[in-house]
């Protein structure tokens, strides 16, 4: 994902989505990354999710595949995500060897440390922080996510990614933890004009961060 000064949007999107209002979000976002899943009890194709890969790349903006580094690699997509699992280290070397050094291959570690911090040393493109399906306590795992990200980004180089953001208050609230990308998944209820509003409130909270460090 490269290193940026300021946090960026990450748009999460199932292949389902709408192109046309994709592309209106996308842009009102000065989005950074696309990061295209399989949604709801279907499965990712070549087929659907090629047209969203090339969205995104005309846009200059990186097209990432979830879970899926044979695909990445077929439809020439910048990378592949790699979603949380137990065995996340040895699905990161597996995606690693299919991909080589010139695509991107990250993943959620969830809320480990150690995944995070092995990963890293593997030479993964970003560490992700996120709040796995299972959890019960989602408040408690959010503010397990945020002292991640605090704790990552004061310590670490590598890039970190907030996922699993479902409110403005959350995205905000990680931007000045220090996260480098808010993953924020293309949902009905914001409009184009409000993820430009949230991009512009993300950067706000970075600045405020920065002026006090």
């Amino acid at each position: 994902m490269g290193l940026e000064v300021q946090p960026r949007l990450c748009v999460v999107t199932a292949a389902s989505a709408d192109a046309r209002r994709l592309a209106e979000v996308l842009d009102a976002a000065a989005a950074a990354t696309l990061l295209i899943a399989a949604g709801t009890g279907g499965a990712l194709t070549a087929a659907t999710a090629r047209p969203l890969v090339e969205l995104a790349q005309k846009r200059d903006i990186a097209a990432l595949i979830e879970g899926d580094a044979q695909l990445a690699r077929a439809l020439r997509a910048d990378g592949v995500h790699l979603p949380w699992s137990k065995d996340i280290e040895a699905r990161y070397g597996e995606a690693r060897e299919v991909l080589g050094t010139r695509f991107i291959v990250g993943a959620d570690v969830g809320r480990s440390r150690h995944d995070a911090m092995t990963i890293a040393e593997h030479g993964a493109d970003y560490a992700g922080f996120g709040i796995p399906a299972h959890v019960e306590d989602r408040a408690g795992a959010a503010e397990r996510r945020l002292e991640l990200i605090a704790w990552w980004s004061e310590i670490f180089e590598v890039p970190c990614v907030a996922f699993d953001v479902e409110t403005v208050a959350d995205a905000t609230a990680l931007a000045a933890a220090g996260a480098d990308f808010i993953a924020m998944r293309l949902g009905v209820e914001l409009a184009p004009a409000e993820y430009r509003a949230l991009a512009r409130s993300i950067a706000e909270a970075a600045s405020q961060r920065e002026a006090l460090a």
